[in-house]
């Protein structure tokens, strides 16, 4: 009931404007309950629109990395508002078609974002790029667990509201 409550108060704060078309590379689609699109009724993203919506750093320790990395990214939290996401799951899809649910509950409650930089270097799909939903593992020990670490998907392209 929580998210329900506080997507509605990102529908109604989103921008009225629809999204601009990607001048660059498109590294991010969104599909599914959302109101504002750009491309086809999804909502498409390159880097700099990503960017454009805030970019945060998240310091913090992973399974996957030695030692702590910054992670830079832009909040969850920002780009569903600014797609005006309508639901309380969100679907991340990366490139090799690995899919993990999320709650929508996850962008407000845990600062959530979709990093596309580590320690200052764009993340390349090597990299586990373009988009890495990260966690701040560090900050609360309920983060360091299986369930947010198997909600932070690499290689992410995609989300679908749902």
């Amino acid at each position: 009931m929580a998210a329900a409550f506080w997507l509605t108060g990102l529908v109604t704060t989103a921008s009225a404007q629809d999204l601009p078309t990607p001048q660059g590379e498109v590294i991010l689609t969104i599909d599914g309950a959302i109101a504002h699109t750009n491309v086809d009724g999804t909502a498409q993203f390159d880097r700099k629109m990503l960017e454009g919506l805030g970019v945060v750093d998240v310091t913090t320790g992973t399974p996957w990395f030695d030692g702590k990395m910054t992670f830079s990214g832009a909040p969850l939290a920002a780009v569903l508002e600014r797609v005006g996401a309508q639901g309380d799951m969100i679907k991340a899809v990366a490139l090799n078609d690995y899919e993990t649910d999320i709650p929508v509950s996850d962008a407000k409650d845990t600062g959530v974002i979709l990093a596309m930089k580590v320690n200052g270097r764009d993340m390349t799909v090597r990299d586990k790029g373009p988009i890495f939903v990260i966690y701040p593992f560090d900050r609360e020990d309920r983060l360091e667990t299986q369930t947010y670490y198997s909600r932070s998907a690499w290689q992410v392209t995609r989300l679908s509201i749902r």
